[in-house]
């Protein structure tokens, strides 16, 4: 049986966290869109180069580049008994594009209030170096600025920077959330109410196994 889960909701509301727990528990990838995109923007490619603008401003990537870069992935052998897709997709032709070439089990649908989301990015912090992520209330580093991991520098990322925090969540009402009335209207949308904070994050995980168990 495969289990092929799209995970849905805006910037900072868990999406990576709970899908790695997941992916863990059931053994499918973890597939992050942010992850495919920093990866090329970090060797520097063509295509890394084009995404780099758009990350840095908060505007989405074109669905074009999105869908082909998706497709490909989803065709490697480690998605052959399924996946947790984080960050696709974001607009309805990227859904209907998906809906051709992979099937979609169920859509996890993670929510949670404006301000929840405006601490949990706006305190992350990144290591420039191994791309390890703190977050100055919850998670924070032994040593102020400094990865416990690498000693690397720690800084804010541009995307999440308070301004860029608050264009990117007008662009999820505006672009994204239509994603979501589409899968509900194909009864693939399961809602998670994501307003816990980090340590009862079972409580998080408990609301995805109800409607997993059921695939």
């Amino acid at each position: 049986m495969t289990m092929n889960i799209v995970v849905l909701g805006p910037p900072g509301v868990g999406k990576g966290t709970y899908s790695g727990i997941l992916s863990k528990k059931y053994n499918i990838p973890n597939i992050s869109v942010g992850d495919l995109f920093r990866n090329a923007i970090k060797n520097q490619t063509d295509l890394g180069k084009r995404i780099k603008d758009y990350v840095s401003s908060g505007d989405l990537v074109p669905d074009e580049i999105v869908i082909d870069l998706v497709k490909t992935r989803l065709e490697e052998d480690d998605c052959k008994n399924g996946f947790l897709l984080d960050g696709y997709p974001r607009t309805v032709p990227q859904v209907e594009a998906m809906m051709k070439f992979k099937k979609i089990d169920v859509a996890l649908n993670f929510v949670a209030p404006d301000a929840v989301i405006m601490d949990r990015l706006g305190g992350r912090r990144t290591c420039r170096k191994c791309g390890a992520i703190y977050h100055l209330t919850n998670v924070p580093p032994t040593i102020d600025g400094i990865c416990d991991n690498c000693t690397g520098r720690l800084v804010q990322r541009a995307d999440e920077k308070p301004e860029v925090i608050k264009k990117r969540l007008d662009v999820y009402r505006e672009k994204t959330k239509p994603v979501a009335d589409y899968l509900r209207k194909k009864d693939l949308l399961a809602d998670i109410e994501a307003n816990y904070p980090i340590e009862e994050i079972d409580k998080i995980i408990a609301q995805c196994e109800k409607y997993l168990t059921l695939l």
